[in-house]
């Protein structure tokens, strides 16, 4: 929390909008007054132009995990009050079946991240812990995290932002159903989205999790969370309940947690992909049904090591097994068939749960340099 003293004239908030397609970028601001913006790219200007105007760049950088282009950008009203900002470019499609970033496929590895912190719980001691969280990952071949169950504070964002890390932006789940919850959900979901919709790491939305406090009749209510999000957002994809009984939804994200070969035989076709045997709950929602979204195992693993105490779905004898296990999963889901991406639970053990790669205190169970390769096994097609 803080404080900030403003002139009597200000720059109340920004909306940045760029188009790699276009090489622009459309700035509006909420201020007393015209504003003026200068936009920068390593230290160069490449554009400049009134708020509320499209400003065409002389430089098109596309931002990636690979390369985490952003562009800088002054926005000043008068000479009064300005502020400093940055934005990227890039474009998310899903389309045949597949998840395209900058008009490429695109694989996410993605880990899944719940936010806690030795000593803080849900606060990080310090930007720093961010940082280092997000290296971690990328250190173990993750090109990004699924965030759950929490909206993470900003400078997370702003340092997924700067070193090329993909999000998946979640709501908290309320647990328990009544009208007043669906209520505050949408109210406080519609209030992220406006709050993180400019940060270009964010690749996904996910306003619901495991049908956590549904009712009986979910679809109307997840079908709204989609309205909502798509017309606070229509440039990214939207999963409308991530896990299975998805209604109106841009990405068909299932949770898993079944063995290496029983993956193997599952995600080899997709009959047997949505086949709802052998799950806790089918993948749609009566009346709603496959239409052409990539598949997505949005969770897998929870491996612990042997004898470890605490909650786990398996156990591997050491690390040796450990990374055994984690390879023969891998491998299942990325050999051919129509899984287009993954996300591991978990990166690091939190509070009862000891099924992370890394110790709760960020200690790696085994050496990053072997988990590597194993992220980033390539797709066979």
């Amino acid at each position: 929390m803080w404080l900030e003293p403003l002139p009597d004239r200000s720059i109340d908030s920004l909306r940045i909008a760029g188009d790699l397609d276009a090489g622009t970028v459309r700035i509006d601001a909420i201020a007393d007054g015209e504003v003026e913006a200068l936009v920068t790219f390593d230290g160069r200007m490449v554009g400049r132009g009134k708020g509320g105007a499209t400003i065409a760049l002389s430089e098109t950088h596309a931002w990636s995990p690979d390369s985490p282009n952003l562009y800088g950008v002054r926005v000043s009203l008068d000479d009064v009050d300005s502020v400093d900002t940055y934005f990227a470019l890039r474009k998310i499609e899903t389309r045949e079946g597949r998840f395209w970033l900058n008009g490429q496929p695109y694989v996410q590895r993605l880990a899944l991240d719940q936010g806690y912190y030795p000593g803080g719980l849900l606060t990080a001691a310090s930007d720093g812990d961010f940082r280092r969280d997000i290296q971690l990952a990328k250190a173990l071949g993750f090109n990004g995290a699924r965030k759950h169950q929490k909206i993470e504070d900003p400078r997370w964002l702003y340092w997924a932002d700067t070193l090329g890390f993909l999000v998946w932006g979640e709501m908290a789940s309320f647990r328990q159903h009544s009208d007043e919850a669906e209520t505050r959900l949408k109210s406080e979901w519609a209030e992220a989205v406006r709050r993180d919709r400019d940060h270009p790491c964010i690749v996904a939305w996910v306003p619901m999790n495991e049908s956590d406090g549904l009712s009986e009749d979910p679809a109307p209510f997840l079908d709204s969370l989609y309205r909502i999000t798509k017309e606070l957002d229509p440039t990214r994809p939207v999963v409308s309940n991530d896990g299975w009984q998805h209604a109106t939804t841009d990405l068909c994200t299932l949770h898993d947690y079944a063995t290496a070969p029983e993956l193997a035989r599952r995600y080899r076709t997709l009959e047997s992909t949505l086949e709802p045997g052998g799950r806790v709950l089918p993948p749609y929602l009566p009346g709603h049904s496959y239409r052409g979204e990539p598949v997505i195992v949005s969770e897998f693993g929870g491996v612990a090591l042997a004898g470890a105490k605490g909650w786990h779905y398996s156990e591997a004898a050491g690390a040796t097994g450990l990374l055994e296990t984690y390879r023969e999963m891998v491998d299942a889901l990325m050999d051919a068939g129509p899984v287009e991406g993954f996300c591991y639970t978990q990166l690091c053990d939190v509070q009862q749960e000891m099924n992370g790669l890394l110790t709760s205190g960020r200690l790696p169970k085994i050496d990053p340099d072997l988990v590597r390769p194993v992220t980033q096994t390539a797709k066979r097609r």
